[in-house]
């Protein structure tokens, strides 16, 4: 019978897994409103997570599935400039993360299911809140330190090509998972900071997807003065827009007006490339907060580099 369980439990983890995959397809977020959907199992529809709870167990399952860490909602100041504390933790740690137990008593049915989790080696989805309601996937990770003393457990990631292998004692591996979920998380934070402080639109033309924008950056990160991932370093593109700026086919001067190349401006080609165009002259749109204005410093920057190859 617990062997029935057991591989029960594996199936229904599995199931879990592959369809977050299939959500992360199109983007490395996903809304609490999806996730909430669930995922399809054996004719049942099983959750993934708790609105109330941090470590959740389906009713299905006899360990628990996936805990969670949340974003406050959009308060005095918006959530960006919050100190969030999960975030500091994955940024900051060099081969495991902690996450708290609930409460102060470590028999408590979820701190203890988190025990047997460690025990069991069964992997979980460690849900990062990166924005309000929104959430970054890490799976599998695994539970490889419960500690009843400072009342937390240590949570592992392993690098991409060895999450078929299962959880290792070797902080190599370790560190290198870890490694790959700061690199995501950074480029994760930008892209979410970045579309909502222009509010989920395309600075240019104003387009209401957020899956058809980009974060793009003024300046390239690879630059050590002004390439760092903040707001004020980027721009909320359409995905053509984008390219166009990183091509250098467009510029933004100091002032937010656009101006195309002259390169550009000599093709002839359908309406998209007349779409591009016409954006000769026109504004950008900034965002709403004076304090999430595109930085004058590197606008400046980067028009330069635009103006030497117009």
């Amino acid at each position: 019978m617990a062997n029935e369980a057991f591989e029960r439990d594996a199936r229904i983890r599995e199931a879990a897994f592959q369809r977050l995959e299939s959500l992360l397809v199109t983007d490395q977020v996903v809304d609490h409103y999806t996730l909430a959907e669930g995922f399809p199992f054996e004719g049942a529809v099983i959750r993934f997570l708790s609105q109330a709870e941090g470590i959740f167990k389906p009713k299905e399952m006899e360990w628990p599935l996936s805990v969670k860490t949340v974003v406050p909602k959009k308060g005095r100041d918006v959530w960006y400039r919050d100190q969030l504390s999960a975030h500091q933790e994955v940024l900051t740690s060099s081969e495991t993360v902690r996450y708290a137990f609930k409460g102060e008593d470590p028999n408590a049915k979820p701190n203890l299911g988190l025990r047997y989790v460690m025990e069991l080696q069964l992997p979980i989805i460690y849900f990062l809140g990166v924005s309000p309601a929104r959430y970054q996937p890490i799976f599998p990770a695994y539970v490889v330190d419960w500690d009843p003393f400072h009342k937390e457990v240590r949570i592992a990631f392993l690098p991409q090509e060895q999450r078929a292998l299962g959880v290792r004692d070797g902080g190599v591996e370790r560190r290198y998972g870890l490694q790959e979920v700061q690199v995501r998380l950074h480029q994760t934070r930008f892209r979410e900071a970045v579309l909502g402080a222009y509010n989920g639109k395309c600075a240019l033309t104003g387009l209401p997807v957020p899956r058809l924008l980009d974060a793009a950056h003024i300046v390239p990160d690879k630059h050590e003065i002004y390439g760092q991932p903040e707001v004020h370093n980027g721009l909320a593109l359409t995905k053509l827009h984008h390219a166009a700026f990183d091509a250098y086919l467009i510029g933004i001067d100091q002032d937010l007006r656009v101006h195309v190349s002259r390169a550009l401006q000599l093709k002839k080609d359908g309406p998209a490339l007349e779409a591009l165009k016409q954006l000769e002259g026109v504004y950008l749109t900034p965002p709403a907060d004076a304090r999430d204005a595109p930085d004058r410093d590197r606008l400046k920057y980067r028009f330069d580099l635009f103006s030497e190859r117009a």
